[in-house]
């Protein structure tokens, strides 16, 4: 086993015994001994257990900006979006320890640790605030503050996850992907309404009021009599 593979077996064990113990109680013998090598091995690329953890949560990371792909807005708007979703949650579901550890508060662990946490969630919504912000230029997000909207959509996703997690019977990953969608779609999301379905009452295009001067007279409607009433005699 060369230098490269060794590492990458080290990394594997560490993210399993993150997965199985939390980061609390996993210990670097716990990874020496699933990765079947030395304990001064580990030393060799490693100098501790929060440097294994931080090289996994970057991957995660990187996957994550990955997943994201460019929505064209001449194309199917709505398979786009629901693509990105879907590959977001896949990457925080495949990684569900490193996920918890990411999204929480990590009470209790060391404050440089926590500051390096509170970082990398922070790349994370850096990372959406610049797709929300590309998705306004693109018209297909509605005006407003980006960063808002990333912390809405991660503190959603995250009460989602962590319930997931808790739960004997996990949700199926598509009827997240669904339940997110539909939740965007009712906010910040800015998209035709499909063929066939009207605007909204009482909305013209894009959701601007109608015009008062087009409304029918209410009067007249509701009480033809008095409309004839109203009429010159002899028409």
């Amino acid at each position: 086993m060369d230098k490269s593979e060794r590492r990458q077996a080290l990394l594997r064990a560490a993210r399993t015994v993150f997965s199985e113990k939390g980061y609390h109680e996993a210990k670097v013998d716990d990874i020496v001994a699933l990765a079947k090598v030395a304990k001064g091995t580990f030393y060799l690329y490693f100098p501790d257990k929060r440097s294994v953890f931080g090289e996994l949560v970057r991957g995660l990371f990187s996957r994550l900006g990955g997943a994201i792909l460019r929505v064209d807005p001449s194309a199917d708007v709505e398979a786009q979006i629901k693509h990105n979703i879907r590959a977001i949650v896949a990457v925080l579901l495949d990684d569900p320890a490193l996920t918890s550890i990411l999204l929480s508060h990590a009470a209790g662990l060391d404050p440089a640790f926590v500051k390096e946490l509170r970082a990398f969630r922070q790349e994370v919504k850096l990372l959406l605030e610049r797709s929300l912000a590309e998705g306004q230029r693109l018209g297909v997000i509605e005006p407003g503050d980006t960063e808002l909207y990333a912390t809405f959509t991660i503190g959603a996703l995250k009460e989602v996850l962590f319930e997931n997690a808790l739960e004997d019977q996990a949700r199926p990953r598509e009827r997240i992907v669904t339940a997110l969608y539909d939740l965007l779609r009712r906010g910040y999301l800015r998209m035709d309404p499909p063929p066939g379905q009207p605007a909204r009452r009482g909305e013209g295009e894009r959701g601007a009021p109608a015009p008062e001067d087009a409304a029918p007279d209410r009067a007249e409607r509701a009480s033809p009599a008095r409309a004839r009433r109203a009429r010159p005699k002899g028409d």
